[in-house]
C-alpha cells in the first residue's frame, strides 16, 4: 500500500507564498508522474502542475510563472512552491503520484488534501 501525506497549506495574504510538500511512503518500487491538483468549492478537481520522472514539468496556465514544482526522487517527495498567490488560488490542494508497487503493477494515488486560503 502507498500513502501520501501532504503538508504546508494554510492562510496567506494575497501576494504571499506557500510551499506544499508531499511525502510518498509504503510499498513503492518506482514512481513516474508526481503532481498537484486543486479543487475549489463546488468545482471539479483540476491540474495545477505535474512532473514526470526525468521529464519537464507541465503547469496549468493560471499558475505559470508563479508556481514551481520540484521532486526529490530519492525521498519520494514532491513540492509545490507557490508565489504571488491570488485569492482565486484558494482551494484544497491534492498530491497525486503514479507508482509501481511491490505487486509489480502501476497505480495512481491521492493524498488527503491540504487547504490553501488566500485572503486579506
Amino acid at each position: 500500500q502507498v500513502e501520501l501525506v501532504e503538508s504546508g497549506g494554510g492562510l496567506v495574504q494575497p501576494g504571499g507564498s506557500l510551499r506544499l510538500s508531499c511525502a510518498a511512503s509504503g510499498s513503492i518500487l518506482s514512481t513516474s508522474t508526481m503532481g498537484w491538483y486543486l479543487q475549489a468549492p463546488g468545482k471539479q478537481r483540476e491540474l495545477v502542475a505535474v512532473k514526470p520522472t526525468g521529464g519537464s514539468p507541465n503547469y496549468a496556465d493560471s499558475v505559470k510563472g508563479r508556481f514551481t514544482i520540484s521532486r526529490d526522487n530519492a525521498k519520494n517527495m514532491v513540492y509545490l512552491q507557490m508565489d504571488s498567490l491570488k485569492p482565486e488560488d484558494t482551494a484544497v490542494y491534492y498530491c497525486n503520484v503514479r507508482a509501481l508497487g511491490f505487486g509489480l503493477s502501476w497505480a495512481t494515488y491521492w493524498g488527503q488534501g491540504t487547504q490553501v486560503t488566500v485572503s486579506s
